[in-house]
C-alpha cells in the first residue's frame, strides 16, 4: 500500500497484529493468537511497513525478527494501545469500568484472591483482569498504560509511577524443623530468574559472604514444597508459608538481616481511572476486606 500514511495504516487491528507478531516471533503464531489466517497477518505488517517506510521485522533462519526499527516502534505501540484501552475505561462510569491489575506470582496468588472477590461481589460490573509478571516487567507495563494497578513487594524505580498503599509483609527464612546446620549452609533454594525475592535472598547472600548450595525451582509453590521435603531453606514472604509455620511444617531460622520488612505496594500512574480508585478505595477499607486492608500511609510493625 505505498503513499499510505501512518494514521491512516495504524490501525488498532494492524497495531495489535505488530504487537503480537513481536511477542510471538511468528507470523503463524501471531495468526493463530489473534484467530485469523497468517496472510492477514502479513497484510497487516506490509501496510505498516509502507507506511513507515522502512521493514519492521527480517528473517532469521526459519523465523523473524524485529528490525532495529521494529524494536523502537514496538516501545510506541505498547503506549498507544496502552492509552487507548485506558482511555475506555477512564470515560466509563467508575462502577462500570475496568481494572487491569499486575502482580508478582506470590501476590496472585496468597494476597488477591480475597480482595478481588469482595470488589466483585460489591461491584459485580467492573471487570477485572490478572497480568502474573516480574516485577520490573510490571511496571514497564503500567509506565506504559497496559496495566492500570500493580501489586508488588518494592516500590518503583520509574518515573511517573507512584504508591498509593501498602500492606505490611515480612521475607522470612523458612525449612524444616530440626535443621542440623547452620542455615547459611545448608542448601538456599531459589525462584526463578526476574524474581524480586530470588534477587534479595542473592544479595543477603552477597552480604553475608555466604555461598551455600543453591537450588532453582521457578515458582513460590515449589519452593515451598521442597523446603517442607526438607530439601533446604528458603527466604520466602511470611504470607505463602503461614499455613505451614501454623502447623508446624516449617520452622523459621534466622540470620543477620532477617526477617526482612517487605511491605505489599500497590502503586499506578498519577493518574488512575476512575475504576481504578474505586479498586483502591476498596482494598483500604478495613470495613469491607477485614485484616486484608491496605492502607494509604506506611506504619512500621513492632
Amino acid at each position: 500500500m505505498p503513499g499510505l500514511d501512518l494514521p491512516a495504516a495504524a490501525t488498532w487491528g494492524r497495531l495489535t497484529t505488530f504487537l503480537a507478531v513481536y511477542e510471538t516471533g511468528s507470523v503463524r503464531a501471531a495468526a493463530d493468537q489473534l484467530h485469523v489466517t497468517p496472510p492477514a497477518v502479513s497484510a497487516a505488517i506490509a501496510a505498516l511497513d509502507a507506511a513507515l517506510g522502512t521493514p519492521l521485522f527480517g528473517k532469521s533462519g526459519r523465523g523473524i525478527i524485529p528490525t532495529d526499527a521494529g524494536e523502537t516502534f514496538a516501545g510506541y505501540v505498547r503506549k498507544m494501545l496502552g492509552l487507548l484501552a485506558e482511555a475506555a475505561g477512564a470515560v466509563r462510569d467508575a462502577d462500570r469500568g475496568r481494572v487491569r491489575i499486575g502482580a508478582v506470582a506470590t501476590a496472585s496468588e496468597y494476597v488477591l484472591p480475597p480482595l478481588m472477590a469482595s470488589f466483585i461481589d460489591e461491584h459485580p460490573h467492573v471487570e477485572l483482569s490478572l497480568s502474573v509478571l516480574p516485577r520490573d516487567e510490571l511496571f514497564a507495563r503500567a509506565r506504559d498504560h497496559a496495566v492500570d494497578l500493580v501489586l508488588a513487594g518494592r516500590p518503583p524505580r520509574l518515573s511517573g509511577l507512584v504508591t498509593n498503599a501498602r500492606r505490611p509483609n515480612r521475607l522470612v527464612l523458612v525449612g524444616r524443623p530440626g535443621l542440623k546446620t547452620d542455615p547459611l549452609t545448608a542448601t538456599w533454594l531459589l525462584t526463578g530468574l526476574g524474581s524480586g525475592t530470588r534477587d534479595t535472598a542473592l544479595s543477603l547472600l552477597t552480604r553475608l559472604q555466604a555461598s551455600p548450595p543453591l537450588l532453582t525451582l521457578g515458582t513460590s509453590g515449589a519452593v515451598v514444597a521442597a523446603a517442607c521435603q526438607g530439601l533446604g531453606v528458603t527466604l520466602v514472604h511470611e504470607a505463602a508459608v503461614r499455613a505451614q509455620l501454623d502447623s508446624g511444617e516449617l520452622v523459621s531460622y534466622t540470620v543477620p538481616g532477617t526477617p526482612m520488612d517487605r511491605p505489599w505496594q500497590l502503586c499506578t500512574t498519577s493518574e488512575p481511572t476512575s475504576a481504578t480508585r474505586l479498586f483502591l478505595a476498596h482494598v483500604c477499607d478495613p470495613g469491607r476486606v477485614g485484616a486484608a486492608a491496605f492502607h494509604t500511609r506506611h506504619r512500621p510493625q513492632g
